[in-house]
């Protein structure tokens, strides 16, 4: 089973680490932005798999590639209540090509 508990403090980051935890997910990541999660990933073990979620969009992958996140919570930036599918279905697209251009398709 992988657990991936949110985070936002280098001490909840190291505590759900000493508990166990598979990766970290900095929420709300907005807040802290690619800046704030390079901070606090200088001092956490270098093979801890890093996630960002709250506020993160497509736009937003590069920057956050750059200080070592690989994984994903999209939430508002792919829908919001009254969003037609087709709207949702765009903002899908959207957000896996921006992640494919960010990192390489893989």
């Amino acid at each position: 089973m992988v657990t991936m508990p949110g985070v936002f403090t280098p001490t909840e980051a190291f505590q759900a680490i000493r508990l166990g935890a598979s990766a970290l997910k900095f929420f709300p990541a907005s807040v802290l932005g690619a800046s704030g999660i390079a901070a606090v990933r200088a001092v956490l073990p270098p093979t801890t798999l890093i996630g960002a979620v709250g506020g993160v969009s497509d736009k937003d992958f590069a920057g956050y590639k750059a200080v070592g996140v690989s994984v994903f919570g999209l939430g508002s930036s792919l829908y919001r209540p009254g969003a037609s599918v087709e709207d949702v279905a765009r903002r899908a697209r959207a957000a896996v090509a921006a992640w494919d251009e960010a990192f390489g398709g893989v």
